[in-house]
C-alpha cells in the first residue's frame, strides 16, 4: 500500500474521511510519520494549517499544560467554510459550546457540575443496572438465532441505554438520539450522514437543541434524580447556566457518552475474533484479565481520533518550535501504537501491563466518563463470555468514514449460545 511521503498528498490524505475507513491505511501513515516526520506542518486544502502530532510523549506533554496549549479557538478539525458559515448564521464562534470547547476558568466550573455522577460511589450504585442491561443485550443475541450485526444490533444500543438511563431520556426517544449522534459524528460517512451539504450539519445541531430545550423545561418544572435535572437547574457564577452552554453539555454527554463506548466494544470483539488465542485466554480467566483486556481494547480502537490545541505563546514540543497562535492536531490512534511506549504495539494482547493508553485523553480534559465506559464494557464482555460459546465473522467488518470520532459501523458475526 502506498505511503504518502510527499506533503500535498499527506496533507489532504490525513483529513480525507474516506481514508479512515481503512485501518491499514491509517496505521501505515502513522507508523511512517512517527519515524520520519512526527511533528509535520500540514496545510490541507480548505483547512487552516496545523502541526501534525503523532508521538505519545508529545501528545501527553501538550495535554498536560492546559494554559500553554488551549482548546479555544480550534478544539477539533473543521473546514474554514464551515467555520465561516457558523459565524454568519449564528453569530457565534462555536456551533456547540461544551467541555470540549472550553478552557479554564469555565472548563473546571462546568466539569464540576456533573463530575460526581461519573465517580466512585455513584458508579457503584449503577452497577446492578449496567449488569441488567448487559444481560438484556446478550438475550437479544440469543433471540436472533445465532447471527447478527454486532454493531447495529448490540454495541450501539447497550451503552446508549445506559447513558440515557442516567440522563433521564425515555427509552422511546433513544432511536432519535442514536440517529442524531450518527449524523453529528458521521457527517462525512455516506451511510449515516443526513446530507453532504454543510448547512444540514447545523440542522442536526438544531434538532439536538430543540429536544434538549424541551427536556430542560420539563426538569425545571419537575426535577428528578437524573443528569438532565442537574444540567437544567445548574448555576454558574450565581446565575442559571446559559442555554448555549446547557445545550452543549447535554450534547457531549448524550453523544460521547455512548458512541465511543460502542466503538471500543465492537472493535474489542473483532480483535478477539481475529486473535483466537487471546479469546481462549480471556475465556479461561475472565476476571483477572478483565481490567487489562478492556484497556487493551480501548487502546486498540482509540475511537476519538483527534482533538486539537492552540499554543498561547512561543514554545517547543519534541524539538519542534511552535509559535503562539499555531494549532496542533493530536492523533490518539497514533499515540496508542507508539513503538517507543508499547512493546510490539501492533499486536493485540489482553494481558498487556503497559496500561498507559491515552484514548481518554490526559490532564485537565481527560474523559469524564472513562470509568463508566470501562464498567459497561466489563459487564458486557463478562456476560458474553459466560453465555456465548463460539463467535466468528459472518461477513466483512466496515469502518466509519470519519476523522473525528469513529470505529466499526458493521460487524456481522455468527455465534453459538451455551
Amino acid at each position: 500500500m502506498e505511503i504518502f511521503k510527499q506533503s500535498p498528498a499527506l496533507d489532504n490524505g490525513m483529513v480525507n474521511a474516506g481514508n479512515w475507513a481503512s485501518e491499514q491505511w491509517v496505521h501505515e501513515q502513522f507508523a511512517w510519520l512517527r519515524q520520519n516526520a512526527p511533528m509535520q506542518y500540514l496545510s490541507p486544502q480548505g483547512y487552516q494549517p496545523f502541526w501534525n502530532v503523532t508521538r505519545y510523549n508529545d501528545i501527553k506533554e501538550i495535554e498536560g499544560q492546559k494554559t500553554l496549549f488551549i482548546n479555544d479557538p480550534r478544539p477539533t478539525l473543521g473546514l474554514e467554510v464551515m467555520q465561516q458559515m457558523v459565524e454568519q448564521m449564528t453569530g457565534r464562534k462555536h456551533l456547540v459550546r461544551s467541555l470540549v470547547q472550553m478552557d479554564d476558568p469555565d472548563h473546571m466550573k462546568y466539569r464540576m457540575l456533573t463530575q460526581g455522577w461519573f465517580m466512585g460511589s455513584n458508579l457503584r450504585k449503577l452497577q446492578a443496572r449496567v449488569d441488567e442491561l448487559a444481560d438484556r443485550y446478550i438475550d437479544r443475541m440469543a433471540d436472533m438465532g445465532g447471527e447478527c450485526d454486532f454493531v447495529k444490533d448490540v454495541a450501539i444500543w447497550y451503552p446508549l441505554r445506559v447513558i440515557m438511563s442516567i440522563f433521564g431520556v425515555p427509552e422511546e426517544d433513544e432511536p432519535l438520539m442514536l440517529k442524531l449522534t450518527q449524523e453529528l459524528f458521521g457527517s462525512t460517512d455516506p451511510d449515516v450522514n443526513r446530507s453532504f451539504e454543510p448547512a444540514e450539519f447545523l440542522n442536526v445541531v438544531k434538532d439536538f437543541e430543540n429536544y434538549f430545550a424541551e427536556l430542560s423545561q420539563a426538569r425545571r418544572a419537575e426535577p428528578k434524580d437524573d443528569l438532565a435535572t442537574i444540567i437544567a437547574n445548574a448555576e454558574i457564577d450565581g446565575g442559571q447556566i446559559p442555554d448555549h452552554e446547557a445545550n452543549g453539555y447535554y450534547m457531549i454527554i448524550a453523544t460521547a457518552g455512548h458512541d465511543t463506548t460502542s466503538a471500543s466494544t465492537a472493535g474489542g470483539l473483532l480483535a478477539l475474533i481475529e486473535n483466537p488465542e487471546q479469546m481462549a485466554a480471556f475465556r479461561a480467566d475472565p476476571e483477572s484479565l478483565m481490567p487489562t483486556a478492556i484497556d487493551e481494547m480501548i487502546r486498540w480502537v482509540s475511537p476519538v481520533r483527534h482533538f486539537m490545541r492552540t499554543a498561547t505563546q512561543d514554545t517547543e514540543v519534541g524539538g519542534q518550535k511552535i509559535k503562539a497562535g499555531e494549532s496542533m492536531i493530536l492523533w490518539y490512534p497514533s499515540a496508542n501504537r507508539d513503538e517507543t511506549v508499547y512493546t510490539d504495539p501492533m499486536t493485540f494482547r489482553i494481558d498487556r501491563k503497559e496500561s498507559k493508553q491515552i484514548a481518554f485523553g490526559f490532564g485537565a480534559h481527560v474523559c469524564l466518563g472513562q470509568h463508566l465506559a470501562r464498567m459497561e464494557m466489563s459487564s458486557l464482555f463478562r456476560k458474553l463470555l459466560q453465555r456465548v460459546d463460539h463467535i466468528e465473522l459472518a461477513g466483512e467488518p466496515k469502518y466509519t468514514q470519519a476523522v473525528f470520532v469513529g470505529g466499526l459501523k458493521s460487524l456481522p458475526i455468527r455465534y453459538k449460545m451455551k
